[in-house]
């Protein structure tokens, strides 16, 4: 929240406020998602975007892979949150399509170009 706060292109931020719907694909139920943070930044062009940005670590947004071995409860775990967070995902792309935003997974790989 620093950053946004000290970040010139950043002209406007919000933290999870906007909440987008989406149907888990575990129980079938239109749930609620609320994104990190909506941002309003200028573009290196100085252009106005809007985002939706979600920050994740790195290992929760990659395929957890369970073949070849017998699942652990935590394997289970993760492999239902990949689920879940792509069905997220997936719903916050199609909401931001919809208006002309964008939507971006920010990890601790990328967090700090991401945005400038």
């Amino acid at each position: 929240m620093q950053f946004c706060d000290e970040t010139d292109s950043v002209l406007e931020w919000s933290s999870e406020e906007i909440i987008v719907p989406y149907r888990s694909p575990i129980d079938n139920r239109v749930h609620r998602y609320f994104v990190d943070f909506w941002l309003k930044v200028k573009n290196k062009d100085g252009l106005t975007e809007t985002m939706l940005v979600e920050v994740k670590p790195k290992k929760q947004t990659v395929k957890p892979i369970l073949e070849g071995k017998r699942a652990s409860k935590s394997d289970l775990i993760r492999a239902r949150d990949w689920v879940v967070n792509n069905a997220k995902w997936d719903a916050a792309r199609e909401y931001c399509a919809d208006r002309g935003w964008q939507f971006k997974i920010l990890t601790e790989e990328n967090i700090f170009g991401a945005i400038k």
